[in-house]
């Protein structure tokens, strides 16, 4: 007999919930981000040297991962597929946000560069954390 993907061998037990749970933090903290990044992207840019002509398009792309994390997160079943997109997506942002920070793209101020760094490592935690449920939810 076999289980669908997300699913326990035993009734009434939900092993996919944690990463549910952590697709579900992702999600609401990338939300709460992009509306802070588009709501403060005027005055943000002063002291983080990133221009304003950034912040939006950054904001806008942070609200529509939010949106995927949290439709992925309320699905009966969690796809690996889904999971494995959102690792990526975490693992090519860690990747961007560390290009940024040193590649003088943009003129960040020490403290921009410091909030780049920072942001990398939310998302590359992110990334750990949902690689983790995707073997899990793999493993079945």
């Amino acid at each position: 007999m076999s289980t669908p993907t997300g699913t326990a061998r035993r009734p009434g037990i939900d092993t996919s919930a944690p990463l549910r749970t952590i697709l579900r933090i992702d999600g609401w903290s990338t939300a709460v981000f992009g509306v802070v990044v588009l709501a403060a992207a005027q005055s943000l840019s002063g002291p983080l040297g990133l221009p304003t002509a950034w912040s939006v398009p950054f904001g806008v792309a942070m609200l529509g991962g939010a949106a995927a994390l949290g439709l992925i997160a309320g699905y009966p079943r969690i796809l690996v597929r889904h999971v494995a997109f959102v690792v990526a997506g975490n693992a090519l942002s860690c990747v961007a946000l560390l290009a940024l920070a040193f590649a003088d793209v943009i003129p960040l101020t020490g403290f921009g560069v410091a909030f780049m760094l920072v942001g990398a490592l939310v998302v590359a935690v992110y990334a750990g954390l949902e690689f983790a449920g995707l073997r899990r939810l793999a493993a079945r």
